[in-house]
């Protein structure tokens, strides 16, 4: 095999196709977390990336199950496309060690069905996060090739809205949450390279970031209780992701990846009072805001099963300047009667070009398919129903993705 073109395979970005095979990955998935560029053997490198995701998850035979006797829409579009960037900048800092900084935003929702007979459940939730990373490793000689060991932190902020019609006792009157809350997260791992057959296996740990300080307010103007002051918290998901990529052939490169992401630990999060605080506690079964002793002013139902990914592909250089990647992912939907999050497949592929050996550009699409299912009630281990407000179905939707960015080093 050549070597020096299979070093190059190796670095070239396009077989870094994360953001697209995760193309709206299940739980609140965005980009996930991505440390790539940490194995660059270039001395300095830095990567400016974005994605946007367009869904088309449609929503039908809505029946409201609320009592409130919503007879309108019972079909509704529930996604809405999304960018997901990435910044990040990695240096060789010597004597085996290298450190990657980096932005992006891991995690995220956007649905926006408007009013329909769903309406008591959600007319518009919108989530967003930042995610401010510093990883670093150590790599030394381990028989044929180099073992390295990874380890890192970030901090986390995700914040956002959810707006509904509040209840049916108050008919089509309507409300609305802004939340926020930020933590800290760290990561572990290891990996092994042999840099002449284009070898890379990689194994790491992403905590979870407990949000254990989510403030915010509960709006209801609508029917003369003004702004009230709330509070939560809860997890994102801690993950395991394992990835493998090697040469094959001269210039052909085999990859895949295996994650695990744990979601269930998102079920129904309460949102209480602050007035309540340190009275009562926050659970999901505390008493509603309109008992004769409020704590719980609302809940974010989620009442997700943890998410499986899994990816293969194949790359190719076909000179010094092109090269090119193709991938099959799998992704286990997350919801499990109730909600619309269920299996994803997605086809991707992507280009990359490099005018001289400092600059690399990629260009990368994905065409995927949201699988159908139905949403109706679900209990959680304490009790709690979610799915009361509405049933409805879904069928096969598409998902489609396109993605670019530039690569430079020195």
């Amino acid at each position: 095999m050549n070597n020096l073109r299979l070093k190059a395979l190796l670095a070239a970005g396009c077989f870094s196709l994360g953001l697209i095979g995760s193309a709206h990955a299940g739980g609140l998935e965005r980009g996930g977390y991505d440390i790539d560029l940490l194995f660059d053997p270039a001395p300095f490198a830095t990567d400016l990336s974005a994605t946007y995701v367009m869904p088309q998850r449609d929503l039908k035979n809505a029946v409201d199950t609320t009592g409130g006797g919503l007879t309108g829409k019972s079909s509704a579009r529930n996604t809405e496309g999304y960018w997901v960037p990435y910044v990040g900048f990695k240096a060789s800092l010597g004597y085996g060690a290298d450190c990657l900084v980096d932005y992006s935003q891991p995690w995220g929702a956007s649905s926006n069905p408007g009013i329909w007979n769903g309406s008591y459940s959600n007319t518009n939730t919108q989530i967003k996060s930042n995610n401010y990373g510093a990883t670093c490793s150590y790599k030394f000689d381990a028989g044929k090739g180099q073992l390295r060991f990874v380890g890192g932190v970030f901090y986390q902020e995700v914040y956002g809205f959810k707006e509904s019609y509040i209840d049916p006792l108050f008919g089509t009157a309507g409300g609305r949450v802004d939340l926020n809350g930020n933590g800290w997260g760290w990561r572990a791992g290891l990996a092994y390279e042999i840099p002449e057959i284009a070898l890379r296996a990689s194994l790491v740990y992403n905590s979870q970031v407990k949000l254990d300080n989510i403030s915010g307010s509960l709006d209801l103007t609508s029917i003369g209780f003004g702004s009230i002051p709330v509070y939560g918290e809860a997890s994102m998901p801690d993950s395991v992701e394992f990835k493998l990529q090697s040469g094959i052939a001269p210039d052909w490169l085999a990859f895949g990846s295996i994650k695990w992401v744990n979601w269930s630990v998102l079920q129904s999060i309460p949102i209480c009072t602050q007035a309540s605080k340190g009275l009562a506690a926050c659970t999901t079964v505390s008493p509603g805001l309109f008992s004769p002793t409020p704590i719980r002013a609302t809940s974010l139902d989620l009442m997700y099963r943890d998410g499986w990914t899994v990816t293969t592909g194949i790359g190719h250089k076909f000179n010094d300047q092109w090269s090119g990647a193709a991938q099959i992912s799998w992704d286990r939907g997350t919801s499990h009667g109730y909600g619309d999050q269920t299996d994803t497949w997605t086809l991707g592929g992507g280009v990359a070009y490099t005018p001289s050996k400092n600059i690399e550009v990629r260009l990368a699409g994905a065409i995927g398919v949201l699988t159908s299912g139905h949403s109706g009630t679900l209990t959680d281990k304490n009790g709690y129903v979610a799915g009361t407000d509405v049933s409805y179905d879904f069928g096969n939707d598409l998902v489609t993705a396109i993605s670019g960015g530039v690569k430079i080093k020195f």
